[in-house]
């Protein structure tokens, strides 16, 4: 952070209001949350929190979809359509697992607002999808996966033919080589683009279209160009100066993983489970990961994104199911564990409570001063993998889906 940053710290993030003084003295004093419950327990309370980000714009224009989080500089942020998208198939596994059938409704509710948002040409908005936002390649890949979830598990044909038709404009929109280097997040390529691809892979697997699936194959194949020996992606961070938030390094592997599931080639979950056991290599004993990492694994930053910590939980769950790696399946309940002791179960504020924050201590510098709603979903995601030894979204039902469709 450069000094003139730190200098406009407490104007931006106003550390004298006393939820924010807690937070951060907490942190400071490293007193932890309450002792860690059973894993249905904190389920609950992560997708209370996340009820309560969606219900912040109850009665608006964008009544529907999910405030991207809680931040210190501006409270409820707006909501944000890429998460929304992946939230919808963690309410739906959520809405079995808890017994909680109005968690479908929430969800039917997601999807209606995602798809007043498509473009003519396919894609979706990027950013909060403000007046004036441009779309995102990454964005609309994850809102694909919403559009995955309501057709397979709610049976709405609109999802799939909106999934296409934004599937349609990823491919239009690659390069010869498979890299997506238009429509992007700082105008750079990105390898974590490969969890976008996924859900086109899954697309394409749903509804026969060849294009889509050799659209996937080749943005795979360019992935596989950035792993370098250690495992670590290059090309993987936000701007080309910063090394990869463990976030998008998770984002990268679960892409190659479960898109290697979907179209049967071994080099991709290959290539995810040397990134998975190289990073498993760096966990602390306590489940902690680092905010950053270069090449061969080193730390790169003192303090824990987790973000990355839940997302990674799910990768090495899922690396375990796959592969058969049982001491991967270690290093996700040492992580569960980890994000466990760090949620607050019983807090008075509804804010804090059940909230997962987006770096530890709330000061670093992934998601500073924020409670991202992504970070409860991958917490919650990783909880239902581990409760139930099934994955979310669930990957079966898509292979059976279109086998059921293009028979």
């Amino acid at each position: 952070m450069k000094p003139r940053d730190l200098l406009t710290l407490p104007l931006r993030y106003k550390p004298w209001k006393r939820r924010h003084a807690a937070l951060i003295f907490r942190d400071l004093l490293r007193s932890g949350a309450e002792p860690e419950k059973d894993h249905a327990r904190h389920l609950a309370v992560a997708i209370d929190w996340l009820c309560l980000a969606q219900d912040q714009r109850s009665g608006t224009v964008d009544d529907g979809g999910v405030s991207a989080g809680w931040s210190f500089e501006d409270g409820w942020l707006p909501c944000y359509p890429e998460t929304t998208g992946y939230i919808i198939e963690t309410f739906l596994a959520a809405a079995k697992v808890l017994a909680r059938p109005e968690l479908v409704e929430r969800a039917r509710r997601m999807i209606d607002w995602e798809l007043s948002l498509q473009q003519p040409d396919g894609a979706f908005p990027g950013h909060f999808g403000e007046r004036g936002s441009h779309p995102v390649i990454f964005n609309t890949g994850q809102i694909m996966h919403g559009m995955v979830a309501g057709y397979v598990q709610l049976g709405r044909n609109e999802c799939l033919e909106a999934a296409v038709k934004a599937g349609h404009w990823l491919a239009d929109n690659q390069d010869e080589d498979g890299c997506w280097r238009g429509y992007e997040h700082n105008d750079v390529p990105h390898t974590y683009n490969t969890r976008a691809t996924w859900a086109l892979a899954a697309t394409a697997l749903l509804s026969g279209d060849g294009r889509l699936r050799l659209a996937a194959v080749r943005n795979l194949d360019w992935a596989l160009t950035q792993q370098t020996e250690s495992g670590w992606f290059a090309t993987n961070s936000f701007t080309p100066s910063q090394l990869p938030f463990t976030h998008t390094i998770a984002y990268a592997i679960r892409g190659l993983l479960e898109s290697g599931v979907l179209i049967r080639d071994d080099r991709y979950v290959e290539s995810a489970l040397k990134a998975g056991r190289g990073i498993a290599s760096a966990q602390r004993r306590d489940g902690w990961l680092a905010g950053t990492y270069a090449d061969g694994w080193r730390a790169g930053a003192r303090y824990c994104c987790l973000t990355g910590v839940a997302q990674m939980a799910i990768n090495w769950l899922r690396l375990s199911q796959v592969c058969g790696v049982q001491a991967l399946q270690v290093s996700a309940r040492s992580g569960i564990a980890f994000l466990k002791s760090q949620q607050h179960l019983t807090d008075a504020d509804p804010v804090i409570r059940g909230a997962i924050a987006g770096s530890l201590p709330i000061w670093g510098a992934y998601s500073r001063f924020e409670f991202p709603n992504w970070a409860a979903k991958f917490f919650a995601d990783a909880l239902m993998i581990d409760m139930t030894g099934a994955p979310v979204p669930p990957i079966p039902w898509v292979a059976e889906r279109a086998r059921v469709r293009n028979e």
